[in-house]
């Protein structure tokens, strides 16, 4: 029975093909000799006959004079909507039949014409006139007709956006307007939900990804934010443990100094002390003479003279002078380690590598001179003859031989002797002839210079891509510090005053290896590495 079945629905599926497409029929009519086909298929062929004045049906051949009218076969319609849609559990559509008054019994299909649905009892005994269209079983089939004829809505009218009747199509407010069958139109509309759907599903792709590239970011920035205050806290516990050393020394130094001073002091008071006595006596024994009538007992007494007493050897003054003087020296030596130690906890918290740069000689311009110890830029007047190479720049520049493609490295530059001047970083495929090829005038580098407007005033400028961000002039330039983060893409600077001052910080996503780079308009610049604490 099941074999039996099978072969039925298949021998049924075949029926149902247009013999034009070989696919299930998609609006069915039929011509006057009773043979169907989709309507689309067999317009087209009805017209590819129209130039010949002959019309054939073509499964039978049969010929007409005249373009054949086109009937739609209801029945066939129905039959093929209900092959292609499969019915739905009855129990679960929620839609009970409209004539089974006393009962809850499940609609098996929905009249559209009747605007009625029904079970399979009343099924059996409805109407099967075309004009009654049955469908899946719906709440709401009064939606499915013309509102102003009350007919099956057949076609979709592509001007006005609407779904019409024939009547409409024919004789209303759409007569003459492109109509499309509803099938049609609907695959239409579901092509182009699907390309916007496309599109969608791309765009939240791409900001799921964006979303977790953030994410990511955020992650690492909280744990390098971590990792700082790690090193931070351990820096300034380290710091706490200097200064509580240093403060132990320096006031056991004051301190002792002070019990030296004492002393020194209380001898004197002694020796003082003694003094004064001995000269309280020889007061008394001058003023005893001074009173004494007896000319010969004054006269045989012995002159007294200057006094001086043998115990001291130096003059109280001088003593005095020696126990005030405080050696303040050894003290502010002492102290003065203290902006050491502030430098080595600044560049132990920001900075990783210290590297040592060398100018490349190969690309340096011919009017730029390198120093016997590679460290050195300096302008001229005159170019220098050396060979032509593609990776020498022809005006003012020069490459550092070591480029940076990870990791996490400082170096400073000395531009005191030049007037005019660039300092930043570069790719190796940054053009190397032209304005283009200068820091910071293009995509490929980045820099900080010195330059002057058309009223010679000094501005100090970032520089990016020809795009300048203008920097305070208040600050010292003369040294300068370049930090580089590769992974992280960020590309800072900073002015080595007192206070260091934070400059400019460039932030991109570098692409290639990054080079130092110098531009020298004027004088000579100077390229140096530091040294500094590593990252705990």
């Amino acid at each position: 029975m099941q074999s039996l079945g099978m072969a039925s629905l298949h021998d049924l599926r075949k029926e149902l093909d247009c013999s034009i497409c070989l696919n299930i029929y998609t609006d069915p009519v039929n011509l006057r000799c009773g043979h169907n086909f989709c309507r689309v298929c067999i317009d087209r062929v009805l017209d590819t006959q129209e130039g010949s004045g002959i019309y054939t049906c073509p499964e039978c051949r049969e010929e007409s004079l005249e373009r054949p009218a086109l009937q739609r076969n209801v029945t066939l319609c129905n039959i093929v909507g209900s092959f292609l849609s499969p019915q739905p559990d009855q129990e679960e559509t929620g839609i009970f039949c409209s004539y089974c008054i006393h009962s809850h019994v499940p609609a098996a299909r929905s009249c559209l014409h009747c605007e009625a649905s029904l079970c399979d009892n009343h099924l059996r005994v409805h109407s099967k006139s075309a004009e009654h269209v049955l469908s899946d079983p719906t709440t709401s089939p009064g939606k499915r007709k013309c509102p102003v004829h009350k007919k099956i809505l057949e076609y979709y009218c592509t001007k006005d956006a609407v779904c019409i009747c024939v009547s409409c199509s024919l004789a209303g407010i759409h007569r003459g307007h492109q109509v499309e069958m509803l099938d049609v139109a609907s695959e239409n509309k579901k092509m182009k939900l699907r390309n916007v759907l496309q599109k969608l599903t791309t765009e939240r792709e791409e900001s799921e990804k964006r979303v977790q590239s953030l994410q990511e970011l955020r992650k690492d920035y909280r744990k390098k934010a971590e990792d700082v205050k790690d090193r931070v806290t351990d820096l300034f516990i380290d710091l706490m443990r200097h200064l509580e050393d240093l403060e132990k020394r320096v006031l056991s130094e004051i301190s002792r100094q002070d019990a030296h001073a004492s002393l020194s002091i209380s001898d004197l008071i002694q020796l003082l002390e003694i003094k004064k006595d001995e000269l309280s006596r020889k007061m008394r024994h001058i003023e005893e003479l001074c009173n004494m009538s007896d000319p010969v007992t004054v006269l045989q007494e012995p002159d007294i003279g200057d006094f001086h007493y043998l115990g001291y050897k130096k003059r109280p003054s001088e003593r005095i002078h020696d126990a005030r003087s405080l050696d303040v020296g050894f003290i502010s030596g002492t102290l003065s380690s203290l902006s050491n130690l502030i430098t080595g906890i600044y560049t132990g918290i920001y900075f990783q590598e210290t590297t040592d740069l060398f100018l490349d000689f190969d690309t340096a311009a011919t009017n730029i001179n390198i120093s016997d110890a590679m460290k050195t830029a300096s302008w001229l007047s005159m170019s220098q003859y050396r060979p032509e190479k593609p990776e020498r720049f022809k005006r003012d520049q020069v490459f550092s031989i070591k480029s940076f493609s990870s990791g996490e490295h400082y170096w400073e530059v000395d531009v005191s002797k030049s007037d005019l001047w660039r300092v930043g970083v570069g790719y190796p495929s940054i053009e190397r002839r032209g304005d283009l090829s200068y820091i910071g005038s293009n995509n490929k580098s980045w820099g900080l210079c010195k330059q002057k407007d058309w009223c010679s005033t000094v501005q100090y400028l970032a520089r990016h891509a020809c795009k300048d961000i203008q920097l305070p002039s208040n600050i010292s330039y003369v040294r300068l510090r370049i930090c580089l983060d590769y992974e992280a893409g960020q590309l800072s600077f900073y002015s080595l005053c007192d206070p260091i001052r934070h400059l400019h910080t460039f932030t991109a996503t570098f692409a290639e290896p990054l080079h130092a780079m110098l531009c020298v308009y004027s004088g000579s610049i100077k390229i140096s590495g530091g040294t500094v604490s590593k990252k705990k």
